[in-house]
């Protein structure tokens, strides 16, 4: 089996890798060519597309994109009919990694079946880290038949775990996003509440990571918070994507989302202060340049 892969970016280059230190022949393409040479020099099994039309004879193409829209662009074309769909044989299959909202699945799948192609829906749950050794969670759902041929595959890349629909697939990481992204936006509250009450956050995390506050937030992006350590790992401008995808998808199924909504617009008011390319923590700083604000 020829598998093809398109965005070798901090997700997509470790699943490439995993597939290609398997013994697995690989074509990777991406924009950016050099982003395919940490690829390329995981095996001799892996090869660069010069172009998408390089992809044709795969078997299976797995995309890992930014955002819903660089999918859409990417397997559709400008017109429906232009894109990497287009170019694939019958039969073939699309896994798709990114994190995107069920409707944007519903289109690929739906335009995948015009062409033949198989849609799965493969969303990944945590970090480039994990992904590199192949524990990435991996929440799988769409063409039953699809997903029994890749059923050798998936542990390579991940931990599978089959919920079913392209919907359930797209709403696990939609809804860990939400729920991390709110508690994200409570632990930086909490923390404004504590520097009013005079107390050095320093001293203030450890005391609450001994209570019920504790979350993985806390655990992670506390002490980046106390540090005023804002490299990126989860950049600020993806979390405020997820939150607009999340918030969309609630919306579309008359779901009633207000702590998720309220958590999107202040994250919406810290990509207008410039902090979309922090780490997410940088909502603190976001928060806290409103506190000076107020005061002055």
């Amino acid at each position: 089996m020829l598998f093809g892969f398109i965005g070798t970016g901090a997700m997509g280059a470790p699943l490439a890798r995993n597939l290609v230190r398997a013994g697995k022949e690989v074509v990777v393409f991406n924009r950016t060519r050099e982003r395919c040479e940490a690829v390329l020099a995981a095996g001799p099994s892996a090869r660069r597309a010069e172009s998408p039309a390089d992809l044709a004879p795969c078997d299976t193409i797995f995309t890992c994109l930014p955002k819903p829209g660089d999918v859409l662009d990417r397997m559709l074309g400008t017109d429906g009919s232009n894109g990497v769909y287009a170019l694939m044989k019958r039969g073939a299959i699309h896994v798709e990694t990114s994190t995107i909202d069920p409707s944007t699945a519903h289109t690929l799948a739906e335009h995948a079946r015009k062409y033949g192609i198989a849609y799965v829906q493969c969303t990944l749950g945590k970090t480039p880290a994990l992904a590199e050794k192949a524990q990435e969670p991996l929440f799988i759902g769409g063409d039953e038949a699809a997903i029994r041929r890749l059923a050798d595959i998936f542990p390579l890349i991940g931990v599978p775990n089959q919920v079913g629909s392209t919907d359930a697939a797209c709403a696990v990481k939609l809804i860990s996003n939400l729920v991390g992204m709110a508690n994200l936006a409570v632990l930086a509250q909490g923390l404004q509440l504590g520097m009013r009450a005079g107390l050095d956050l320093a001293t203030l995390l450890p005391l609450l990571a001994d209570t019920g506050a504790r979350s993985f937030q806390m655990d992670v992006r506390g002490p980046m918070m106390v540090e005023g350590r804002y490299t990126p790992g989860f950049a600020l401008e993806l979390a405020h994507k997820d939150l607009v995808l999340g918030c969309g998808m609630a919306g579309d199924w008359s779901v009633p989302v207000p702590l998720f909504e309220q958590a999107r617009e202040l994250f919406a008011r810290a990509l207008q202060q410039g902090l979309g390319k922090k780490d997410c923590a940088a909502l603190f700083l976001s928060l806290t340049q409103q506190g000076t604000q107020g005061e002055s």
